[in-house]
């Protein structure tokens, strides 16, 4: 019990706590962090961590670290048993130590690496159901004297509250992994992909797809290999009319010319050596719903006209038959060619490609939307650790900047193969820079930021982040400031400080 009387904004501020914990676990990161803050100013600490124990390895990770040197304690982590904070794991007690240099529990690595002196250290475990998930620290006291007992069972109670949000949260987070790895499998049963992608270009295009979904106008789908462009044809088709009837893919690059006919088309017994019955073609096959002719700049010239037929008429004849027969289908194409130049050289129809093109959507590649990268390269760590069975946690934060400063020359396609390599060749919790094999010379803008320090680099890439978000949002600051998650004020602010302009 408290030995002296308890200040009440104390208390309200448990209370508050204790409301978010049973209220909300969609961001139990920003929880643990509000916890670990309010435990640091009632404890009158000058800088503090949460920890939490990996069962799997025994290990202690530094989950949230405050303080001046809070981004550089993160990248350490702790054996139990090892310094004042895997003394308090091992063995589930609470400490106080106001002279950690003549503690020989004191391990004096972390602070020697990164610059900051420590005195004095009051830790306690985080408990659940009696076992040990974790530890608070709190490094100092900012006016020099020791922590008391007092302080103890203040962070004792802040401890209990964080153990309770990590449990809610687990709790939490393992139900909705599985309803969206069911959701998932439902999905992909149907042949369909999981939609992933939130930045300002994605969600104009995703809003753009939704309006051209309602009619049944050609699609001609645009951009680099492994930007997703199926991925929008199956938009399109769920959000249509149709989404209750077939959607048939067609990639006409990975078939023969000699297949591709009787493939779209089908044929009637005896319409080639090989033909020993009738067949019937994907446009068939897709009749009354959406058939989608991936690498469409790939199509052969000789049947480009019977292509056409289809689009204008409905109409084509099987191959080796003179009847024809009549579909319902609507018709999306992609491809990552430069029709214009197909078109220049004659490889590729005019009136074939207005008619296509009667709906025309361009899919930006990853390096021009960096908002993706990070909810893409959790999508695919969370299913690749399923499959897997590895129990990966996320990536360091200079694991994510590399991710965001690379180039992406295959798009989405190569981050999803570079985050199962990783997975596989990872071997702690987190992955690390050196678990990502990127190809070299693909950093976006890599000479601008040669023979610059850290903090004009950063800037630099500010500039051209924030400068892209506004062009997205047509220079609505309102908009954009929404989109990033910051005051409008500091949107203003961050415009003026690193001069961009809009161009005239």
């Amino acid at each position: 019990m408290f030995k002296t009387p308890v200040d009440a904004s104390r208390f309200e501020t448990l209370i508050e706590i204790n409301t978010l914990i049973n209220s909300d676990f969609e961001d139990a990161k920003s929880l643990l962090t509000r916890i670990l803050e309010s435990a640091t100013k009632l404890t009158s600490g000058e800088a503090s961590s949460l920890l939490l124990v990996n069962p799997d390895n025994n290990k202690l990770y530094f989950e949230i670290a405050l303080g001046a040197k809070g981004p550089d304690v993160k990248k350490f982590s702790l054996n139990m048993g090892e310094g004042i904070a895997g003394w308090v794991a091992e063995h589930n007690t609470s400490l106080i130590v106001n002279d950690v240099d003549n503690d020989e529990r004191f391990f004096s690595d972390i602070s020697k690496k990164v610059g900051f002196p420590t005195n004095s250290i009051l830790a306690v475990p985080m408990r659940i159901r009696d076992k040990c998930v974790g530890v608070l620290e709190i490094i100092n006291k900012t006016d020099g004297r020791p922590f008391i007992e007092e302080d103890l069972q203040w962070l004792e109670i802040f401890a209990t509250q964080a153990a309770l949000a990590v449990q809610n949260a687990r709790s939490y987070q393992r139900v909705r992994e599985e309803v969206h790895f069911l959701q998932d499998q439902i999905e992909t049963r149907k042949g369909y992909h999981t939609f992933v992608g939130k930045s300002p270009s994605i969600v104009e295009k995703l809003e753009i797809t939704r309006r051209i979904a309602q009619t049944d106008s050609s699609v001609l789908i645009l951009g680099e290999s492994g930007v997703g462009k199926e991925l929008f044809a199956e938009q399109i088709h769920l959000n249509s009319k149709r989404a209750d009837a077939p959607f048939v893919r067609v990639n006409c690059a990975a078939l023969p010319e000699s297949l591709l006919e009787s493939e779209l088309f089908g044929h009637v017994k005896g319409a080639f050596t090989d033909a020993t019955s009738d067949r019937r073609g994907r446009f068939e096959l897709a009749d009354g719903g959406t058939i989608f002719l991936d690498e469409i700049g790939d199509f052969p010239l000789n049947l480009q006209a019977k292509l056409l037929r289809v689009l204008q008429e409905k109409v084509f004849e099987k191959v080796g038959s003179s009847e024809p027969m009549e579909v319902d289908v609507r018709v999306l194409a992609a491809t990552n060619k430069d029709i214009d130049t197909e078109l220049a050289e004659g490889r590729f129809r005019q009136d074939l490609y207005y008619r296509l093109n009667v709906l025309p959507l361009y899919i930006p590649p990853l390096r021009e939307r960096h908002e993706d990268i990070p909810e893409l390269a959790e999508f695919f760590l969370k299913r690749i650790n399923r499959e897997t069975k590895k129990q990966i946690r996320g990536f360091t934060s200079e694991a994510m900047e590399q991710l965001l400063s690379y180039g992406w020359p295959g798009n989405v396609r190569e981050l999803e193969n570079v985050v199962e390599r990783a997975v596989v060749i990872c071997g702690d919790d987190y992955i690390r820079p050196a678990d990502l094999i990127l190809s070299a010379g693909e950093s976006v803008g890599g000479s601008e930021f040669v023979g610059r320090s850290l903090k004009e680099a950063v800037n630099l890439f500010k500039r051209h982040f924030i400068r892209e978000s506004l062009v997205q949002n047509g220079w609505s600051q309102t908009r954009t400031a929404q989109i990033l998650g910051i005051q409008r004020t500091y949107l203003s602010r961050l415009i003026k400080d690193l001069e961009i302009k809009k161009e005239s």
